[in-house]
């Protein structure tokens, strides 16, 4: 069921960073997969993504991939912005890749994160860290709620994700009532419930919900679904010209301070490895606050402190893998399934 899995998931880990390492293939045809990848679309991948390369100015340039024996953090963001916006980071991921093992860790930080903005000396919400200041603002806000260091950035602009989804064919999202956005101050759309597939606006649409229940992390859960599902559409693509197309929109719309060839090596490593993927999302409450009455996400301090330890862990090269787990959720019981399935 899986046979092809790999090599697939590669071309769509090229466009999209980091964001789409996940399953595990046979290991008997790690070589050839990485042969086939080499020989048909490593120079593809680096012609379109070779306009992509945009280095932070506060920082040393990249110049060549991470060492792949050592863990490397790197920071994932979808942006949505219209035309002639830089636009806002709604999906911020921190990830741990850890090539000497194939385990990732993707740590989720909801939009409305009540943070420092590193370089505006205020508080506000994470998300108008990019908006304020791009990649380098949103890198900085996010290591100083971290405390941790982000070697790497990667940012996607979800209007090209809408060309991809389409280019794809549309894409499945579990949409199970229908979806309507109608505020005042709020886009207003509806998506229908329960349909086989979804086109790029509609999948847009979906992200950008803002009136349910659940509020931020609601939404920070449906960028999650979003991408995962994006990932598995273009995973199962078996028209496989139109893979150059998909990559050119890809390479249009995303940016990183890591070259094009660099995303070659580290793409050709991760089809040599299996992976596990450990998720978690930080926890908080939603509350208003200030003159203006703004709604904010405050972090938990527990929470936050529980995954600051847990980054330290998992950046480090000698923590063995049994170590590497994420932090429990209060309200859950204790789940040994947090454990990475490679440590057996």
């Amino acid at each position: 069921m899986r046979k092809y899995r790999r090599l697939k998931i590669a071309l769509i880990s090229t466009c999209m960073s980091l964001l789409v390492l996940a399953g595990v293939g046979y290991a008997n045809r790690d070589a050839l997969t990485a042969w086939g990848y080499d020989l048909f679309l490593s120079d593809k991948v680096e012609a379109s993504f070779a306009g992509s390369y945009q280095p932070l100015t506060d920082r040393p340039t990249a110049t060549e991939a991470p060492k792949v024996e050592n863990p490397f953090s790197i920071l994932l963001m979808g942006v949505d912005a219209r035309a002639q916006e830089r636009g806002r980071s709604d999906t911020m991921i921190y990830t741990v890749v850890r090539p000497q093992d194939g385990n990732v860790l993707m740590v989720s930080i909801p939009r409305d994160t009540y943070a420092d903005i590193v370089g505006k000396d205020k508080m506000d919400k994470i998300t108008h860290a990019y908006a304020f200041g791009g990649a380098e603002m949103a890198v900085n806000s996010v290591e100083k709620l971290l405390d941790a260091q982000i070697d790497h950035y990667a940012s996607i602009n979800f209007q090209g994700f809408v060309q991809v989804v389409d280019t794809l064919g549309g894409i499945h999202l579990p949409i199970g009532k229908d979806i309507v956005n109608k505020g005042a101050d709020h886009e207003k759309f509806t998506v229908k419930a329960n349909k086989d597939s979804y086109t790029g606006v509609e999948a847009l649409n979906y992200v950008r919900y803002r009136e349910d229940a659940g509020g931020d992390m609601s939404r920070t859960e449906r960028n999650r679904v979003f991408l995962e599902e994006l990932v598995h559409r273009a995973s199962s693509l078996k028209q496989w010209n139109r893979i150059p197309e998909v990559l050119d929109i890809a390479g249009e719309n995303f940016s990183t301070d890591l070259p094009p060839e660099s995303m070659n090596e580290l793409a050709k490593k991760f089809l040599q490895t299996g992976h596990e993927i450990q998720s978690y999302t930080l926890k908080g409450d939603g509350k208003r606050m200030g003159k203006q009455n703004l709604w904010y996400f405050v972090t938990d301090e527990d929470d936050l402190n529980h995954v600051r330890a847990t980054i330290s862990t998992w950046l480090n090269p000698e923590t063995p893998i049994e170590q590497l787990t994420v932090p429990q959720d209060p309200n859950q019981a204790t789940d040994s399934s947090a454990t990475p399935k490679n440590a057996a």
